[in-house]
């Protein structure tokens, strides 16, 4: 084998986490992913969609990594008339179903305009992808979908604009025989690992999940996205350690302020990362909430 071959097999970028939300925005949230989109959410809402509209994710690879810099998440318009959140998730957080909830109701709410009629409130579908198994939804298969229903025999739905599913991917490796040809666990494996001998075989007949594929090779060789998977990773890191921390201490007022302490610290090196980038000064203190003053002083 000549020099020139070993030097490219060797030097083989490693693939992004698509379980990183940073990353997971960037494949299914920009405009160019449509058909990967829909064939994610046909394989999750278990129907047929005529178009998916990623024009609403404004702002696409976020520089802002931190949990609380903003949501990264994937908004899409299903057929001009319903809309679909979708949220990854590595980290458990308190209050979890209230925070779907409150995200939800965000967007619900924020299709009608001050002056139009309740009939202009569009059906609003919150899914949510997380990297653990949720205590209160112990027993429960590895995707749920709820919505709102009467308590008494009959369980009547009372409307269709409330839909929300909750996959918890740990759960897929505790599913049986029959369910592993499913759509979305096939999707699902791909998160989890797209380099996978059997992810490689579902993309033989998947145009889709090889497109993704080869979108998310694209991406991790970008340095930007490299940059901005790392900050997240070790966002996620810090976070976990500094609830540790307070745990171990048994003071909830020292996680409080642990968390504060750290995320002020957090944003200071995004905040210098950015600049090195060239970043504009007002979108970098518009994201990490620095004054110019301290900014500067990076």
């Amino acid at each position: 084998m000549k020099q020139k071959e070993i030097k490219s097999t060797k030097e083989k970028t490693k693939l992004l986490s698509l379980k990183l939300d940073v990353v997971f925005q960037a494949l299914f949230g920009e405009v160019g992913s449509e058909r990967i989109t829909k064939k994610f959410l046909e394989a999750i809402l278990d129907k047929k969609l005529e178009e998916v509209d990623l024009t609403r994710n404004i702002v696409l690879r976020r520089e802002n990594p931190g949990d609380k810099m903003g949501i990264l998440d994937v908004l899409v318009r299903i057929n001009q008339e319903e809309y679909c959140n979708v949220e990854m998730q590595m980290v458990e957080k308190d209050r979890l179903i209230e925070r779907i909830l409150y995200y939800w109701s965000r967007i619900y709410g924020k299709n009608l305009k001050e002056s139009d009629d309740y009939v202009e409130l569009k059906k609003t579908i919150g899914i949510l992808i997380v990297n653990f198994e949720i205590k209160r939804l112990k027993g429960l298969k590895y995707h749920s979908k709820w919505k709102i229903i009467e308590e008494d025999e009959r369980q009547i739905i009372l409307t269709e604009h409330l839909e929300l599913h909750i996959i918890e991917i740990p759960k897929i490796y505790k599913i049986e025989k029959k369910e592993e040809g499913q759509e979305l666990i096939k999707w699902l494996n791909f998160i989890e690992n797209p380099e996978s001998k059997k992810v490689g075989e579902y993309m033989k007949e998947n145009e889709e999940m090889k497109e993704a594929k080869e979108k998310l090779e694209v991406m991790s060789e970008d340095e930007k996205m490299q940059i901005l998977a790392e900050l997240r990773l070790k966002a996620i890191r810090d976070e976990k350690a500094v609830e540790r921390f307070g745990y171990n201490q048994g003071i909830e007022k020292g996680i409080k302020q642990g968390k504060k302490e750290g995320k002020k610290e957090e944003r200071k090196e995004i905040a210098k990362k950015m600049k090195e980038q060239g970043i504009d000064m007002q979108m970098i203190q518009k994201i990490t909430e620095l004054t110019e003053e301290e900014i500067n002083s990076l």
